[in-house]
């Protein structure tokens, strides 16, 4: 037998063992606004928790969480508490305990953990070891306090979760419960697969296996099964949503109801999980329902589960109005915009939680690249579709003419613009024989000059190539490529003055390296003809080490990297990206006097890099 209950529990108990249902519903219905800090009541009105604490026990629960699920010191400061972690957990612990006392039942008490409420690297600033620490200080307080094991719950980020689970195997021996929540794809909000969730966490050396919050109790079940099938051996945890929430009246509803619960408490547990509850939206009717169904025993004809049905995602409106890209490029403003990649396969969680950073750090438009090197990966009309869908920001879509015709070239402008999308850049393409498929077709029927004339002086007057009507003009803002240092300026400059007579609106660089050499074909423009018309987004690359830079300054034309840049990333060290970034920065500030604004690509998908340089740019002007 074990030295820890909850493990002789699970060992011993013939059904599943049934815990609380949400705290947080319970105290918003008794008044608490969501605004406020639910974990400082253990402080300032401990008879209410105690008051949730003691239905769930009424109502057949054998295992209650603490109120201390945002109990840690970034969800605390929120609330000006960060520096009250240990009384607000203890005093958590110890309501808990009383109430447990004072029921007379057996009653496990679990240390809740939930999520620190902050985006960890790469896709946000706070470091692994600092998440860590955080968790540390939480989970030290809890044990201290005398929880009989741990629950890590509500995680969407899978190294977050770890992290958690490390910081428990620190500072205490007590039993660990690993709980991650998914979305309506039954993937994570980073697009991690429960197989992989449920191995990494079994490797990290949680006791139990947990699916929490999500949706209903038909996804849990799903996700349940694929856990047990990856991780046969393990114990599993299993505490649905009442359902979808959905907003009704101004409130928050959620649709199943206490007898749906009950049905498919043992369909979880046929599913795996040795522990079943509720969590958002359920309430002591939700518990006691399961409490019915484990107490009457497994039904003979098991219930069955049906497939998940994907959201249908409308359309966005077509607005009539000059994109804000175009509006902050005529008011003079000094514009931001952040370039990422499409994923390679159907995952976006990724790629939205990047983004999402970047528009939190002070973005203006998020540029989506087409095939980068001429790898294969996602269609970037729709991650453009899905940036402004679900952040908010607009978006620049790349768009090279390369290996498209004309007629596909007009097809998918038209496409775009149904989308939503107002900002295209457009430039010719890597050719496909350095990519995934040298062998595709590389032709095209117009070049990035000709694709410009064709849009501003075609489709946004409401007429295709032919000159026939395509019924309502395009109000597309047309962005085009140049090369700052190029080794032929001549060259460079009748391109530029054909894009310029195709009516493009702006001009994105290549990363500048040197702002004085760069600045000198403006110059040299200016003198020959006048001040450039258009404004112009200078290309910023922050290096990541010495490696990088050599790569960019060997191999890639049109880039120079000065000695002093490589002497200041070889000293230093491990702390190389964050030389790049304060490089980056220097660089910035040196090309602001004559440059309308900055195109920044992140290196090797270090969102959290190059929203330093935005949040620190956007400051400073």
């Amino acid at each position: 037998m074990s030295t820890h209950k909850f493990l002789d529990w699970l060992e011993t108990s013939e059904t599943p063992l049934l815990a609380d249902g949400a705290m947080g519903t319970m105290l918003h219905a008794r008044g608490v606004s969501f605004d406020a800090c639910f974990d400082a009541l253990n402080l300032t009105d401990p008879a209410l928790v105690a008051e949730v604490h003691r239905a769930y026990i009424e109502a057949g629960a054998q295992i209650i969480l603490a109120n201390t699920f945002g109990a840690n010191r970034y969800k605390l400061s929120e609330h000006g508490l960060e520096t009250q972690v240990v009384q607000i957990n203890r005093a958590g612990v110890e309501l808990a305990q009383r109430v447990i006392a004072a029921s007379f039942k057996e009653v496990l008490l679990a240390g809740d953990v939930g999520p620190l409420g902050v985006r960890l690297v790469p896709f946000g600033r706070v470091q692994l070891d600092q998440a860590r620490a955080a968790f540390a200080e939480q989970i030290t307080a809890l044990a201290a306090a005398g929880v009989d094991f741990i629950l890590i719950e509500t995680i969407t980020d899978l190294h977050e979760v770890l992290e958690a689970i490390k910081a428990a195997r620190e500072v205490c021996d007590l039993p660990v419960v690993a709980s991650m929540t998914f979305t309506r794809d039954d993937r994570t909000l980073l697009g991690d697969a429960p197989a992989k969730v449920a191995r990494r966490i079994a490797d990290a050396g949680a006791d139990v296996i947990g699916v929490n919050c999500s949706s209903g109790p038909a996804q849990i079940v799903r996700i349940l099964r694929l856990m047990r099938q990856a991780v046969p051996e393990g114990r599993f945890w299993g505490k649905p949503n009442a359902g979808w929430p959905e907003q009704v009246a101004g409130r928050i509803m959620y649709p199943a109801t206490p007898e749906y619960f009950g049905e498919y408490t043992w369909a979880m547990a046929d599913a795996g999980a040795s522990v079943v509850g509720g969590c958002c939206g359920t309430t002591p009717a939700h518990i006691a329902a399961m409490r019915a169904a484990l107490d009457a025993g497994p039904p003979e004809i098991p219930l069955s589960v049906s497939a998940v049905t994907p959201p249908v995602i409308s359309p966005l409106e077509t607005p009539e109005s000059p994109s804000r890209l175009a509006q902050h490029l005529s008011a003079g403003d000094f514009v931001i915009a952040v370039e990422v990649d499409p994923p390679r396969g159907l995952a976006t969680h990724k790629l939205l939680a990047g983004a999402s950073l970047l528009a939190d750090a002070g973005a203006d438009v998020i540029n989506v690249a087409d095939s980068p090197m001429a790898r294969m990966r996602m269609s970037p009309w729709a991650v453009c579709h899905l940036i402004q869908q679900h952040l908010g920001i607009e978006t620049t879509l790349h768009f090279p003419t390369r290996g498209r015709n004309v007629l596909r070239v007009q097809g998918d402008l038209l496409a775009a613009h149904a989308l939503g999308i107002r900002n295209v850049f457009v430039v010719m393409g890597d050719p496909t024989s350095i990519g995934d498929y040298p062998e595709a077709m590389d032709n095209y029927d117009i070049v990035p000059s000709g694709l410009i004339k064709l849009i501003k002086q075609g489709f946004n007057a409401g007429v295709d190539h032919a000159g026939a009507t395509i019924g309502h003009p395009t109000t597309f803002c047309v962005g085009g490529a140049l090369n700052l240092t190029p080794r032929d300026p001549a060259r460079q400059i009748k391109i530029m003055r054909r894009k310029l007579r195709a009516g493009v609106d702006f001009f994105l660089t290549q990363p500048v390296y040197d702002p004085a050499t760069a600045h000198r074909l403006l110059e040299q423009y200016e003198a020959q003809y006048e001040a450039l018309p258009v404004p112009v987004l200078v290309g910023i690359l922050p290096l990541y080490g010495v490696r990088h830079a050599r790569f960019l300054h060997n191999e890639v034309p049109g880039i120079t990297i000065a000695p002093e840049v490589f002497a200041r990333l070889e000293a230093a060290g491990d702390d190389a990206p964050r030389e790049g970034v304060r490089i980056a920065l220097e660089l910035i500030e040196q090309l602001k006097p004559w440059a309308n604004g900055i195109y920044i690509m992140p290196a090797f998908g270090r969102y959290d890099l190059a929203a330093e340089v935005v949040e620190a740019c956007r400051n400073s002007v």
